[in-house]
This record gives structure tokens, C-alpha cells and sequence, in this order.
């Protein structure tokens, strides 16, 4: 590219707009050019707006900590600056539905990382290894929003980033039952050990909402685009449990699962080893090669060694075997921050690019 699309970064101060920062210094195709906030924090220079509260590893990227922070707010202004925004603020869900269509109606694309529009039957919840196609329902959201370049694209929740893409591989099984259990960082609720001493050497069985989530949001990853609209699966029946653990990074799932037609122990490896998706087909920047990583060892993966695999943008499986009660099961792991969250935004944005749906205004 000979010129990067310029982008805002709506959320810029929270835990995710910070590792977006992160991930957009030095991107071959993205520039971060604007930051916005809340209004407390705007006027301030993004490194005085994240000041005793960065953190990530790794100072704060040089071309941005002299942007000066706008207020969210004030759509018309930030959007004006910008190709397209990511959007990671913290407020009311019925307030981010407003601010994010409200940027989308500047003729803005929003690459959302918040639940608020995760539902709504036009806009695409993309994983892009798995259901790019679901791009193809903008169409009719800008139909319905009155835009010819603005929209709205969202990730989904960060737990299923852990299991879904080893289920996608064998849905030519037809997976039927699936039950799994989530261990998942504190990362996932935007802290670390210092913003949240009682999670150390302990263990939290209930994370609010993320049950439902994790047991919805896949058949809506696996739907069809009808008639301008994401028309969610029926099938496999999900059960899961959502727990909260002592580490930094990385969701871990322990995941059971029958199927209509048993695949044999060798034909699952081979799916998972092979499988392959749009973002490596186009071979988009921060796409792993190697999408699902299969360990043999019998005690991997484990989170401290596996999460950052192929830059914390692949998956991870482990401990495959048949089991007494369902067909099998397995042990999956993704970082939660990366492939589950500002990592995964990217992506998305990156295959929109490629698609035609992100242009320099």
C-alpha cells in the first residue's frame, strides 16, 4: 500500500484500546492518527491520559503518545479525522449501540470489540477463518442505516475463541452435544493482579453473562446470511461453565463433544492440522499460518507456554481421546487479549480492507 488508512481508536485509554495501539505501531496498511476517550481524559496527551494505568508490556508506541485525546462524543469531530474507527469503550450497551451507529452514519466502518450489536440481526459477529461470508449481510445494514460507506462489524465473545475453531474444523462430522468449561484470565475483565489483589490464589466459578454468551454466540458464528440478516444455527446443543482464574493471559477450555458421524482419532488431527481460512488465503498481516496447533505432549497446552503461539493469533489443542460418555474430548487454548479481543478486531479489519469494505474516504 502507498498510503495507510488513517484510524481512530474510540476507547483508546481502556485495556483493549491499549493493545491496539500496541498491535497498529508500525502496521503495514493502518495508522493510528486520533484517540478518543471519555471526557475526562480528553485535552490530555495519550501518554498523560494512560499514565500509572498502561498495561501492557513494552512502552507506550512513540507516534502516539503526543495524540492529543478527543472526546467520544463528539462523533462528528473525531470521525472526520479518520478511514475507519475500533470502537472499546465502557458504557451502557444501549448507549454503545447509539455511539456506534451514530459513527457509522458519518460514512465510518466501526470494527467494534463490545457485545452491544453482537445480536443485531444485520451486523456480522466475525471470526475471519470462519464465517467471512457474514460480511456479505452489510449490505443490508447500510441499507437500514442510510450509508454507502459506514457500518458496523463486531468480534465475538474472547472465551469461544478457544474451542469454536476446533469444533469448525470437524463440522463436517455434525457435532451434536457439546459441553465445555472455561478458564479464563483476568485480563478478560479489563485487570491485572494489581487492580485486582483478591484474584490471586484463588478461583471466581461465576463470570456475569458469559455463560449464555458462550453458549449462543457460536450458533451465530455457524448461521446463514438470510434475506439481510444472520439467521443463527440450531446445532450442536452447548453447555458450558465460565470460571475465572489466577493468570494474566489466555482462556483455556475443557471441551466434550459428540457428533452424528464419529470421526476417527486420526481424521480430527488432520482436520485441525490443515485447516485453513480466508485471512491465510489472502495472507493478511496478522494472520497465523498455522491456525489450530496440535501438542502431543500430554500436558500442553498450558497457558503460560502456548498463549502467545504464532503472535498470540493461533489456537491451541491438546489432549484429544475418546471419552466414556461423549465421543471425545480435548483441552483448547487462545489469548484471550489477542485472538480474543484487539487481535482479532484487527483481523477483521484487515479482511475488510482486503474485501473492498474499508477505503480511504
Amino acid at each position: 500500500m502507498s498510503e495507510l488508512l488513517k484510524v481512530g481508536i474510540v476507547g483508546g485509554t481502556g485495556m483493549v484500546g491499549q493493545r491496539l495501539v500496541q498491535l497498529l505501531d508500525q502496521h503495514p496498511w493502518f495508522k493510528v492518527t486520533t484517540i478518543a476517550a471519555s471526557a475526562g481524559s480528553a485535552g490530555k496527551t495519550y501518554e498523560e491520559a494512560v499514565k500509572n494505568r498502561w498495561k501492557m508490556a513494552g512502552d507506550i508506541p512513540a507516534d502516539v503518545k503526543n495524540i492529543v485525546v478527543q472526546d467520544a462524543s463528539k462523533v462528528e469531530e473525531v470521525a472526520g479525522q479518520v478511514d475507519f474507527i475500533f470502537c472499546a469503550v465502557d458504557m451502557k450497551k444501549d448507549e454503545i449501540k447509539a455511539l456506534e451507529e451514530a459513527y457509522a452514519k458519518t460514512e465510518t466502518p466501526v470494527i467494534s470489540n463490545n457485545s452491544a450489536h453482537r445480536w443485531t440481526p444485520d451486523v456480522p459477529m466475525v471470526i475471519p477463518e470462519i464465517n467471512p461470508e457474514h460480511i456479505e449481510v452489510i449490505a443490508a445494514q447500510r441499507k437500514r442505516l442510510g450509508t454507502s460507506k459506514g457500518f458496523i462489524a463486531v468480534k465475538p465473545n474472547c472465551s469461544i475463541q478457544s474451542y469454536v475453531p476446533m469444533l469448525n474444523a470437524l463440522l463436517e462430522f455434525n457435532p451434536t452435544t457439546v459441553v465445555a468449561s472455561t478458564y479464563q484470565a483476568i485480563s478478560g475483565a479489563g485487570k491485572n493482579f494489581t487492580d485486582w489483589p483478591e484474584m490471586i490464589d484463588n478461583v471466581i466459578p461465576y463470570i456475569g453473562g458469559e455463560e449464555e454468551k458462550s453458549e449462543q454466540e457460536p450458533l451465530r458464528i455457524w448461521g446463514k446470511v438470510e434475506n439481510g440478516e444472520i439467521v443463527k444455527a440450531s446445532s450442536p446443543v452447548i453447555t458450558t461453565q465460565c470460571i475465572r482464574v489466577p493468570v494474566t493471559d489466555g482462556h483455556l477450555a475443557t471441551v466434550f463433544v459428540s457428533f452424528e458421524n464419529k470421526p476417527s482419532k486420526e481424521e480430527i488431527l488432520q482436520r485441525w492440522q490443515e485447516f485453513k481460512g480466508r485471512p491465510q488465503e489472502l495472507g493478511l498481516p496478522s494472520a497465523p499460518k498455522q491456525f489450530i496447533t496440535y501438542f502431543e505432549e500430554e500436558n500442553r497446552p498450558q497457558t503460560q507456554l502456548d498463549r502467545d503461539i504464532e503472535g498470540g493469533m493461533g489456537v491451541s489443542a491438546g489432549r484429544l481421546r475418546e471419552d466414556s460418555v461423549y465421543d471425545y474430548k480435548f483441552v483448547g487454548l487462545s489469548h484471550n487479549t489477542l485472538r480474543g479481543a484487539a487481535g482479532g478486531a484487527l483481523l477483521i479489519a484487515e479482511l475488510l480492507k482486503a474485501e473492498g469494505y474499508i477505503q480511504a474516504k
